[in-house]
């Protein structure tokens, strides 16, 4: 099953930090952190739960970055004994808890990184998450980018044609023409504009994002939940490996997922549904158009979430004194240019606390601003003094950043607007990754 995927995918050697030891919190210490979860639930008033492959069993999937996944077996030249089909997994107790919060109105939204299909099959409802990777019983459209629901699991992966007519028409009522595809990414493939958004809009108005059973590891996926500790809220993390936000989370709790979920349903006296293959779309799906399910992102809804979090992070951007030229709100106009990045396997790290930063622009130009060469903080508040120093004799500076294009780029400093370099850098960079940034 995650073989299929895996194997599908193009080549690529550094898959992140793979077969990690895993830990296991003493069960009094697992109830004592589900009590302080639910707690914060039964408070928050926007949740939203981000799933990854450690929710699902594996009694069907053999993980990808686990102790025997399927990547970390890969690097010793092994293959794991587990590869069911996609079409024989069922939603697990995890899966069903998620669709009976955001029934009762406890979770608001769903992030997930899966591509199994689980989410969709256990009768979550497209309004009510976003699927950042694609999803194996999904297809879409080339032209009109409508998705349907497919009543088995593709046969590839990485977007390839499937050669099937799309269903759909044109306002016209003339038929569409366009062919399907399915929607699963390759590495640094554009995710999907509109359930980036969505994802987007609700990890930044969000007042608790939890985490369950990924470690984070890609962007921009993995950095969503930092969006909601940005803006005030709290982060959890509900993962037996460690992930790579750890230091910035409120909660940590390593155990199975299921039992967190088992434990934290008991303390919201709420009852977790069993799967029912009569709220399955994959089962409810017959033979000819008339009975396909839409699976579309609607347009209106990204535009509602965009006002909702307008009217509350970019305000809020503004009374913290943020710079108007990187606010979130002009760094959120265009999803398409925002692709899945492979994860990196070091971290190096300056002495001055900044890392080299890669900076992908709409017009995909790439800049490097590369602060190796800055040797110690002594080196940048000498930078700083020199600077200030210039401005005192002119009306202005100019501070020249190399990128690929060999051309430099200019940032203008007034005399009534002097700030320090390190301040500039971190006012003007919004960070995606590791040593990833989006501009």
């Amino acid at each position: 099953m995650s073989c299929n995927y895996a194997e599908g995918l193009s080549p690529y050697n550094n898959k992140g930090k793979l077969g990690l030891k895993e830990k296991f919190d003493s069960s009094d210490a697992v109830e004592s952190k589900v009590v302080q979860l639910a707690e914060w639930i039964s408070t928050a008033k926007h949740t939203v739960i981000h799933t990854g492959a450690g929710i699902n069993s594996d009694k069907y999937f053999s993980f990808l970055r686990g102790p025997n996944g399927v990547w970390t077996l890969e690097e010793k030249g092994l293959k794991p004994d587990i590869n069911i089909s996609f079409d024989v997994a069922a939603p697990t107790k995890t899966h069903m808890a998620i669709v009976k919060l955001v029934e009762s109105g406890k979770v608001q939204y769903v992030v997930s990184q899966n591509i199994d299909g689980l989410h969709l099959r256990s009768g979550l409802q497209r309004t009510d998450i976003a699927e950042l990777h694609g999803n194996m019983f999904t297809e879409r459209c080339n032209q009109c980018g409508c998705q349907f629901v497919r009543k088995e699991a593709t046969s590839t992966v990485g977007q390839k044609c499937l050669e099937t007519p799309c269903p759909a028409s044109r306002r016209n009522g003339r038929p569409c023409r366009g062919r399907l595809h399915d929607t699963i990414l390759d590495w640094e493939d554009n995710l999907p504009e509109n359930d980036l958004g969505m994802a987007d809009f609700h990890s930044c108005v969000a007042d608790l994002s939890i985490c369950f059973g990924t470690t984070l590891q890609i962007v921009p996926s993995g950095n969503l939940p930092l969006y909601t500790k940005k803006f005030g809220g709290r982060l959890v993390i509900c993962n037996l490996q460690p992930t790579k936000h750890d230091r910035k989370a409120d909660l940590i709790i390593h155990s199975y997922v299921d039992d967190i979920m088992v434990r934290l349903m008991k303390l919201l006296d709420l009852p977790i549904p069993e799967y029912s293959s009569e709220k399955d779309p994959t089962k409810l799906i017959q033979s000819g158009h008339e009975s396909l399910i839409n699976w579309t992102v609607p347009d209106s809804s990204v535009k509602i979430m965009r006002t909702i979090y307008e009217g509350k992070c970019c305000k809020q951007s503004k009374k913290r004194g943020f710079n108007k030229d990187i606010e979130r709100k002009d760094d959120l106009l265009d999803f398409k240019q925002i692709k899945r990045r492979k994860p990196k396997e070091t971290e190096d790290q300056c002495e001055n606390g900044l890392y080299t930063i890669h900076t992908d622009v709409s017009d995909n130009i790439k800049r490097e601003i590369v602060m190796n060469s800055l040797e110690s903080k002594s080196n940048v508040i000498t930078a700083v003094k020199d600077s200030q120093k210039n401005i005192a004799n002119s009306t202005e500076c100019e501070v020249k950043t190399e990128n690929d294009a060999t051309q430099p780029s200019q940032i203008i400093l007034e005399d009534s607007q002097t700030m320090s370099l390190t301040e500039h850098l971190h006012a003007n960079v919004i960070k995606v990754g590791v040593i990833d940034v989006q501009s």
